[in-house]
């Protein structure tokens, strides 16, 4: 599997390209601004096609571009039911939106669940809800390629914001200590800024969510 990280968006927001030649099959992790005209060139060279939209959570920045995506792919999006007003009618983000920003509603197709899986890339990925950062916060496990999509949930010596609309440290710690350090330390970490983490790393030393 390929991991194409393509920052997008004003805030430098991570999409994630997933990509398998091998089988001529690619998964989109998240859409910020800009996204698809990154995402098209790389599914040409590598001789892919789209099959999905998977959204890590409803957040605007996650989510700008996720329209253009699916007009031109005309791919289902996936996400959590409990972040469908931020996705579904994102104005009720307004507040927190950069003025002078517009961001287009998306349908969601597919409505996950903690403990779905969902087969992609040649594996069974396992699909864990984390909220606290957002109520509709996912996670996306690749055990067979040892990587973890985890959106703004858990960074590089950080952890995610809880002081939006519907955010909770309590449920964002929890979260981090019952769905993400009980993976295998090895595990690569993928969050929605910045650059990957693992695991192993973040359990031994983040300063706010220590294993």
């Amino acid at each position: 599997m390929n991991v194409h990280i393509l920052p997008g968006g004003p805030i430098e927001t991570n999409a994630y390209l997933l990509t398998e030649p091998a089988s001529g099959e690619a998964i989109l992790i998240d859409a910020p601004e800009g996204t698809w005209a990154e995402v098209e060139p790389i599914l040409g060279s590598e001789g892919v096609k789209l099959q999905a939209l998977w959204l890590t959570h409803g957040h605007w920045d996650h989510t700008q571009g996720a329209a253009e995506v699916v007009r031109q792919a005309k791919v289902p999006v996936y996400a959590h039911r409990d972040d469908q007003p931020l996705i579904e009618t994102p104005e009720v983000m307004r507040p927190l939106i950069l003025p002078g920003l517009e961001i287009e509603p998306v349908t969601v197709d597919h409505w996950l669940e903690d403990g779905a899986s969902l087969p992609a890339l040649g594996e069974t990925v396992a699909v864990r809800h984390v909220p606290g950062h957002s109520p509709g916060s996912l996670l996306f496990h690749f055990p067979r390629a040892a990587a973890a999509f985890v959106g703004d949930v858990l960074f590089r010596g950080n952890v995610g914001r809880t002081d939006l609309p519907a955010g909770s440290f309590a449920d964002l710690e929890r979260s981090i200590r019952e769905r993400v350090y009980p993976l295998p330390p090895a595990t690569a970490v993928y969050p929605g800024h910045g650059g990957p983490t693992s695991v192993g790393a973040e359990r031994a030393t983040n300063p706010y969510v220590r294993g």
